[in-house]
């Protein structure tokens, strides 16, 4: 693989510290970086996503679709060289109903609950 068709990438989390840098294909997906994100996420954050579905990229200001490939998300604007690419992390855990209908959201040590029926 050429090596213009990498791309190094670092995960910035919601409180400053990052996971990476690593380097990637420009033809991975944005689903492939979040389970990379998922599998090494630092043990005990007070916030701690179950599976890629909770986790939100962006990078540029925008928030990557899963099916869009690391080289259709860089900056048109071009790349700095040996430069790395900072991607943010937004946790966004499920809203999961329970069996009385009423919904309970978890965010690390908090928990909401709601009587709102959809």
């Amino acid at each position: 693989m050429p090596e213009e068709d990498l791309v190094d990438i670092k995960f910035r989390l919601y409180d400053g510290s990052d996971i990476g840098p690593f380097r990637y294909s420009s033809a991975a997906t944005v689903d492939m970086l979040k389970q990379r994100i998922v599998s090494d996420w630092p043990k005990g954050k007070t916030v701690q996503p179950k599976s890629a579905n909770e986790v939100k990229l962006i990078s540029s200001g925008k928030i990557l679709e899963n099916n869009k490939t690391v080289g259709q998300c860089k900056a048109p604007f071009g790349d700095i060289a040996g430069g790395v690419i900072i991607m943010h992390v937004v946790v966004q855990p499920s809203l999961a109903k329970s069996k009385a209908g009423k919904f309970h959201l978890s965010i690390g040590n908090a928990s909401f609950f709601s009587d709102i029926d959809m």
